[in-house]
């Protein structure tokens, strides 16, 4: 292996934090092009992501053995056979698969609790599989309307003031850790931080940091109805 590769139980759950954010896009965000990528027409083709956060629709690696551990092969023969979604959950366990085996092939010489660090860690984090299928999905936080969720009701923000625009994530709430950890970025797959800037989507009602979505909080101060990108393909389609 290269020098440069992640040694540390911090550097291998960066890098992997990195490519699951990158296989969480594409299944998300990103799957039209994804998806258009997967031609069955085409050769045996793999889904990596990369330690930038970018994903790729690839060929695999051509050297035995690989470099890395690789991805599913041939991912792309199934898509016209099985129900889109079906299909895009079955790309998801492969992809934590993946993950999962890169992360420890990079770990093999950590000790047993450097390992068990390295994996609670990692377990913090939803499985690609729970976004995609949305058994993770970001949670609504309560409204002073008691849940009334129509677009009217007042929302609160990470200072706790009430606001009149779209849901922006809240610590203000007397929410249990365990309530707080289930809330993930609809877009990178990161839990909630209440030290940074989050915004819900006033129609799915998933929950996003601001940086993924490019929205600031001046900025959100200026939407009545925030629409998050994945609604919007939506309402393009």
């Amino acid at each position: 292996m290269a020098s440069s590769s992640p040694r540390t139980v911090e550097e291998i759950f960066k890098d992997y934090n990195a490519r699951h954010s990158a296989l969480v896009r594409a299944l998300t965000y990103d799957v039209d092009d994804f998806y258009s990528q997967c031609d069955p027409d085409k050769e045996n083709l793999c889904l990596y992501g990369h330690p930038n956060e970018a994903w790729e629709v690839a060929l695999p690696a051509e050297e035995v053995p690989p470099e890395l551990p690789e991805p599913a092969l041939g991912i792309n023969f199934a898509r016209d056979g099985m129900n889109r979604k079906d299909w895009l959950s079955l790309v998801a366990v492969h992809s934590d698969c993946w993950l999962l085996s890169v992360a420890f092939y990079f770990g093999a010489r950590l000790n047993r609790n450097e390992r068990k660090r390295l994996f609670s860690m990692i377990n913090d984090l939803p499985t690609i599989f729970e976004v995609v299928t949305g058994r993770k999905q970001v949670k609504d936080k309560p409204t002073v309307e008691s849940g009334n969720k129509s677009r009217n009701s007042t929302k609160r923000s990470l200072d706790g003031q009430p606001r009149n625009n779209p849901k922006i994530a809240d610590n203000s709430y007397e929410e249990d850790e365990e309530q707080q950890g289930d809330t993930f970025c609809g877009i990178c797959g990161g839990g909630y931080n209440s030290d940074e800037f989050w915004i819900g989507c006033d129609n799915c009602e998933r929950w996003y940091h601001g940086k993924c979505v490019k929205i600031t909080p001046a900025k959100a101060e200026m939407i009545k109805f925030y629409n998050c990108p994945l609604c919007q393909k939506k309402v393009r389609q």
